[in-house]
């Protein structure tokens, strides 16, 4: 390790959370903004509740250990790390069936349109989500419309019920400003829907404040809430009185253990339960989120620039963005928590640097992704990558043929 990326680490406020990890020896894990790194907390949370309280309360449970709350708990846990009061998060589901619940919402609450508004660059299921509903509805109800990201307030009108966007581009890591696209779509009386999939966990984010409607998010990647974790939705407290979802379960009933034959609605957020919760999954994600109360989401997002500027100049420097395109901008505050660079032969570079212990992502067709989750990755750990990035491409092994076969999950 360099001097530099010795000293970054020595001086790191941070540094002590990545003991609150489990990481294999001599792995770089740069995969964080697909499943986060495992927390030490975690398998002991699941073992209790498997062993003590399933296996010797059993049912009583329910009550005891109170599982029946834990949506709603295990949300205020959430809801302190993306800027909303109580009463607004419900960690549930996931983020396809929160869509689901949220976009149908926003067109009742805007009756008299019909329009969704995406970008074409989102990620694919807040589309296929969208596509799902408008056929169910038919045309005349619902209709989603895509365009490029750089037209998203051209495109703006009385016709749309809803912009939906996701704060951090899935490929590139570019960071759209919430503020200016959330003022935008109400000041043509549209609703806002934030996907903060990639956001969430790793940068202050004020819901409350900058006036948000709504918004969803997962558990599984900077919260490290393992993998398939439930993921959370948010419904302003503006929007409590006349919001509705259309999957009304028995949860989401205002006294669920009555059983009457017709539904009734909770009050606020709660009516967007739906089916009974998975209580280890939530478990596991209700212990992962107590690493935050050792670190401030601020703390957080200045590690996280850190890294991603150092990894970013260190592609520079070494004159590897001869052979890449980084597409991540290099405006810290256009920039999520990751660094993608495009390479005609990504998927046999990134397999590559797996095979080296540098764990990376691929997008198709040509995006390597490095993901940097500032609790438990270090400088040296950038500098490792950067290391390892710079061999590979010099000796051309990403052309090796075992390089060459695709896995089902990429």
């Amino acid at each position: 390790m360099s001097d530099h990326a010795a000293n970054l680490d020595a001086d790191d406020p941070l540094a002590d959370l990545r003991e609150e990890f489990l990481l294999p020896d001599g792995t770089v894990y740069l995969d964080g903004n697909s499943l986060g790194a495992l927390p030490r907390a975690v398998p002991v949370a699941v073992n209790r509740v498997v062993e003590e309280q399933w296996g010797q309360d059993l049912i009583s449970s329910w009550n005891s250990h109170e599982w029946i709350r834990l949506p709603t708990t295990v949300g205020e846990e959430i809801a302190a790390l993306i800027g909303a009061a109580p009463g607004q998060v419900l960690c549930c589901d996931s983020i396809s069936v929160n869509l689901f619940k949220l976009l149908a919402t926003a067109l009742e609450i805007n009756a008299d349109r019909r329009v969704i508004l995406a970008a074409d660059e989102d990620f694919p299921t807040d589309a296929y989500i969208a596509q799902g509903l408008a056929q169910l509805l038919g045309e005349s109800r619902c209709e989603l419309r895509r365009v490029a990201a750089s037209d998203i307030e051209s495109a703006l009108s009385d016709e749309v019920a809803v912009l939906m966007l996701t704060e951090v581009n899935y490929r590139s890591g570019e960071r759209h400003d919430m503020q200016k696209l959330t003022n935008a779509a109400h000041a043509v009386g549209a609703l806002v829907l934030w996907d903060l999939a990639h956001s969430a966990g790793v940068m202050p984010i004020e819901l409350d404040s900058l006036n948000v409607d709504l918004a969803v998010g997962c558990g599984y990647k900077y919260m490290n809430g393992g993998p398939g974790a439930p993921a959370f939705l948010y419904v302003n407290q503006r929007h409590h009185g006349c919001a509705r979802q259309p999957l009304s379960g028995w949860l989401g009933h205002r006294d669920p253990f009555a059983f009457s034959v017709d539904y009734e609605a909770a009050t606020g957020v709660q009516r967007y339960q739906a089916g009974t919760p998975a209580i280890i999954s939530m478990v596991a994600l209700k212990a992962a989120l107590g690493v935050f109360e050792k670190v401030s989401i601020e703390g957080i997002r200045e590690k996280s620039l850190a890294l991603t500027s150092f990894f970013m100049g260190g592609l520079e420097s070494r004159g590897l963005l001869r052979q890449l395109e980084c597409l991540t901008p290099k405006d810290a505050h256009r920039r999520g928590s990751q660094v993608s660079v495009r390479f005609e032969q990504a998927w046999g570079l990134s397999q590559a640097l797996i095979d080296e212990q540098v764990i990376v992502d691929f997008r198709a067709p040509d995006i390597v992704r490095f993901g940097f989750a500032p609790m438990y990755n270090s400088f040296g750990d950038a500098e490792r990558a950067l290391d390892t990035l710079a061999e590979i491409l010099a000796d051309g092994r990403y052309l090796n043929d075992r390089f060459a076969v695709r896995a089902t999950v990429t």
